[in-house]
């Protein structure tokens, strides 16, 4: 009977889902395949880092197994990225492996404070259109990647990936139980082997490791000159981590209709990429790609997360023989599909284009473009962020008005200014004035605007010295607290009245 159990058991019943063996399918399948789809990439990855296979592939196990209990976002895959190794590259090239090592550990600790220090509160300024081009710069890199695979090989890998695809788009037409990609990677497989068809197999990508990753300190020497070298690097990798960490949380928010903790997030990345250090793996953070496929095969919990480092650990460790077997094709059918389901279809259909204001389209543009070209997410970014910024402040640049106003008396004239004062939106405020024509008083009621920077308050200075060259007065009125506060401070000519 229920009430016979222990409370703690009692808690753990109410918290697991009614059907719990179709939930542990779902969750325990997506993280198999997710498994499966880790050990091509942390292999690339590695040999782009120019570390040993190894490296990546522990990495990626002790990042996805730590992040399902540490992460922010249930459900996300962290492990070793190709934009984690290529920030980490030149720094191998010229002090070792044990230099990465270390400011993988430092570039943890260094996630760990921008986590409390509120890191992720600045995702409020990504607009929208960037991560857009995010994630369709994400689709178009998953796709780009796979091309090796299979130009210029012979018919038979060209067959497997249209075949993998088939299944991989077919199968769920009639049969949902299992993932389609992990139908197609096993199918694929018995056919290779069945037949003896030579085509390139992950075990052709390096070697996978037989023993478990063990605990170790870095072996650098711990003095300044180590520091000064790993800490630029430190902070390129916390900084894409968290980068492309956070992005991706909020893809999986909008995916799954859900919120997650951007904070616990960050910190643990950060608190991961220590634990990847000291077992001897290279910096990793989420992984967009194999996120998705956990996503679009159901999973929603940690426990998918988890399964997929436990099941990477088994695969490469346990049954390397086998997983060594496996076509790329198989593989690279899988991530094609990814990168076709990743990619916003939406954003650049006609009908959308059309109704969408150039300057957001031309902010997702600017991201894809930038993201592609470098490979570097962090770029492709903050190059999206400063067009959108750019566009935003032309924008607000554009709506102040200032109208003019002459007393009847024909003693004193009244501008009125509306809008949003700052630098792109002052820096033609004294061309609106009269300077000859105006009576000997110039009143400007400043009611309906906000003064926001040192330029307009610089322009406000302008206009009034040119009104005094020529013997009149200028009293600014309507200042808001706070804009009056930074006119006050900023100014050295006008008394304001408000």
């Amino acid at each position: 009977m229920p009430s016979a159990l222990p409370p703690v058991l009692r808690r753990l019943r109410l918290t697991l889902p009614k059907p719990l063996v179709p939930f542990l399918r779902t969750e325990l399948l997506a993280g198999l395949l997710v498994a499966l789809a880790l050990i091509p990439e942390a292999i690339a990855f590695s040999i782009i880092a120019g570390v040993d296979p190894r490296v990546g592939l522990f990495a990626s196990f002790i990042m996805a197994c730590s992040i399902a209990f540490l992460g922010g976002r249930p459900a996300m895959i962290s492990a070793a990225t190709g934009a984690m190794a290529l920030v980490a590259a030149p720094l191998v090239a010229s002090h070792g492996v044990g230099h990465l090592i270390a400011a993988t550990i430092l570039a943890g600790l260094i996630q760990v404070a921008l986590a409390f220090a509120g890191v992720a509160k600045l995702m409020r300024f990504i607009p929208r259109s960037v991560l857009t081009g995010f994630i369709n710069a994400l689709a178009i890199l998953i796709f780009m990647a796979q091309i090796p695979h299979f130009w210029g090989t012979d018919w038979w890998v060209w067959g497997l990936v249209g075949a993998g695809l088939a299944v991989i788009w077919g199968l769920p037409l009639v049969f949902k139980a299992v993932p389609s990609p992990l139908v197609a990677i096993v199918a694929l497989t018995a056919v290779t082997v069945g037949f003896g068809i030579a085509v390139p197999t992950v075990g052709d990508m390096g070697d996978l490791p037989s023993g478990l990753p063990f605990l170790a300190l870095p072996d650098v020497p711990f003095n300044l000159d180590t520091l000064g070298v790993i800490a630029p690097y430190a902070v390129g990798l916390a900084a894409v981590g968290l980068l492309e960490s956070l992005m991706t949380a909020k893809v999986v928010d909008d995916a799954t209709d859900t919120s997650s903790n951007k904070t616990r997030e960050s910190a643990g990345q950060g608190i991961g990429n220590v634990l990847v250090g000291f077992f001897g793996g290279m910096a990793g953070c989420a992984m967009i790609g194999q996120t998705m496929i956990n996503v679009k095969s159901g999973a929603r919990t940690r426990l998918s997360t988890f399964a997929a480092g436990f099941f990477l650990l088994i695969l490469i460790v346990v049954l390397g023989d086998v997983v060594a077997q496996i076509p790329m094709a198989a593989l690279v059918a899988v991530m094609v599909f990814v990168s076709a389901v990743t990619f916003d279809w939406h954003s650049i259909a006609p009908k959308t284009l059309r109704r969408m204001p150039v300057s957001e389209t031309i902010v997702m543009v600017a991201t894809v473009a930038a993201t592609v070209a470098t490979h570097n997410l962090a770029i492709g970014v903050g190059a999206g962020v400063i067009v959108a910024m750019v566009a935003f402040a032309r924008k607000v640049a554009h709506v102040v008005e200032v109208t003019s106003v002459l007393d009847p008396d024909g003693t004193h004239a009244v501008y009125a200014v509306t809008g949003q004062l700052f630098f792109a939106s002052s820096n033609d405020l004294v061309h609106f004035f009269d300077y000859n024509g105006d009576p000997d008083k110039v009143v400007i009621d400043l009611s309906d605007a906000h003064v926001w920077d040192a330029s307009t308050v610089a322009a406000l200075d302008a206009i009034t010295e040119k009104y005094a060259k020529r013997g009149k007065g200028v009293e600014i009125v309507g200042l808001n607290r706070a804009s009056a506060e930074l006119h006050g401070e900023l100014s050295g000519n006008v008394s304001s009245a408000h």
